[in-house]
């Protein structure tokens, strides 16, 4: 299964690399009140992708803060059980069941 994964890394290498390659013509970028920026075609995009992804991630800063939040309110249940298990009690013992994962776990990538 490795193979195929490495294989189209690779091939997604080869058409970024062909792709800068042929790309590497001078644009000018237009700012406000005459202000330019002259470069590669490729550089261009490349800034402009980092930039959307940055502006991704600083969006998402305040969702990933506040499910922090929460899931340090939730106390653990005691030694031995993980965060989100339940516990069965009987006539003298407590039984820790583990929770299911919300999602497997992904190998390869």
């Amino acid at each position: 299964m490795r193979f195929p994964i490495w294989l189209f890394r690779a091939l997604i290498f080869f058409m970024l690399f062909a792709f800068a390659l042929n790309n590497q013509q001078p644009v000018t970028v237009h700012w406000f009140f005459g202000a330019q920026w002259q470069a590669p075609l490729v550089i261009v995009v490349l800034v402009a992708f980092a930039g959307g992804c940055a502006i991704g991630v600083l969006a998402m800063v305040p969702a990933w803060w506040r499910h922090r939040r929460v899931a340090k309110r939730q106390a653990p249940l005691g030694p031995g059980t993980a965060p989100g298990a339940a516990t069965a009690t009987t006539a003298n013992t407590t039984l820790a069941i583990e929770a299911v994962p919300e999602h497997p776990p992904r190998d390869g990538l």
